[in-house]
């Protein structure tokens, strides 16, 4: 079984040092220094110093051009949502009719109306799928949805430390505990991960969306960790309202919660003093997962005539704010 990470940064490289350690043909498709130093020193795993365990040093295949490696039986692509469209050709280098694609991405994934029974049936989410591109590069009926849990980070090219977490929840867009999905849970667990196949994975995606469309945005636009958005009345009680009206939206798509907002608000709580991604992009000046993060889910609010006025302000303002420091472009 040949597997590809596709995009073998933070996430994607704890992964597949953790498929190659367990004996998967692992390749690795990344760029500049992490990738010459993965080259040449191979790719370590820094143990969880919450959660202990054993670091590790793999040498997979390690590329910058995806078409070296052939067709592939699994592309896991861990980018951001906004760095698809641009890499969806090379990714389509890897992969043959029987190909699964992963999409460990977060936010909105550009195939969720595929197998989704009902009126917006195959319809494309422009905001992260701008002309229906990725529909026709990456044919939805080739992707596994993934809910990317755990924590990581490049501390320095080719070595990633491993901060918390060990699932990944799979499904099928069309729910079905299909021979592939199996198989890759199989292969996950095999690795130490958690793997559990979901039959209504969007709803999963929605729980983890759901602290994302405001943590993210809020934490830009205040420059606050999650510990004082959750903790202060204030910016509790604005992410709680932008909460809502995207529940509503998801609800009248078919989504179900299985935890209330403030259950959803206080386990972002636990993680503490955390910068969110979003915010670290734009300290560091790189592009922002905005339109997949909230953009989308403002989309949706259109598509289903649920009014979304606190998300449509905050989307206008940290839009704006992304503008000004260069980290996005309309």
């Amino acid at each position: 079984m040949k597997v590809a990470v596709f995009g073998a940064g933070a996430i994607g490289g704890m992964m597949g040092v953790k498929l190659a350690a367990a004996g998967a043909d692992v390749s690795f498709v990344a760029r500049g220094p992490h990738l010459a130093a993965m080259q040449a020193n191979g790719v370590t795993l820094l143990a969880s110093e919450k959660e202990g365990g054993e670091s590790i040093t793999v040498h997979p295949r390690c590329v910058a051009d995806a078409g070296e490696l052939g067709v592939q039986d699994y592309v896991i692509v861990t980018l951001k949502a906004h760095s698809l469209p641009s890499a969806a050709p090379d990714i389509a280098r890897m992969m043959g009719p029987d190909t699964a694609l992963i999409t460990a991405i977060n936010g909105v994934p550009y195939w969720y109306f595929h197998g989704l029974e009902g009126p917006w049936k195959d319809r494309r989410v422009e905001s992260v799928d701008p002309g229906g591109t990725l529909w026709g590069i990456l044919p939805p009926s080739q992707a596994i949805g993934c809910v990317v849990y755990p924590a990581a980070e490049v501390v320095r090219p080719g070595v990633i430390q491993h901060i918390y977490g060990d699932r990944f929840s799979l499904g099928e867009p069309d729910g079905s505990r299909s021979p592939r999905v199996e198989a890759l849970s199989r292969l996950l667990i095999s690795a130490g991960l958690k793997a559990p196949v979901r039959p209504r994975i969007r709803d999963e995606i929605w729980v983890k969306l759901w602290g994302n469309l405001c943590f993210n945005p809020v934490s830009a636009l205040t420059g606050s960790t999650l510990d004082r958005i959750t903790g202060r009345p204030d910016l509790r009680a604005l992410c709680r309202a932008m909460m809502v009206e995207a529940q509503a939206v998801a609800e009248a798509l078919g989504v179900k919660f299985a935890i209330s907002v403030d259950k959803r608000i206080d386990g972002a709580a636990e993680v503490g003093e955390h910068k969110t991604s979003m915010l670290q992009d734009l300290e560091r000046g790189r592009p922002m997962e905005i339109d997949a993060l909230l953009g989308a889910v403002v989309e949706l609010g259109v598509m289903t005539g649920k009014p979304m006025p606190t998300c449509d302000i905050v989307l206008a303002l940290v839009r704006e704010r992304a503008r000004l420091a260069g980290c996005y472009h309309d």
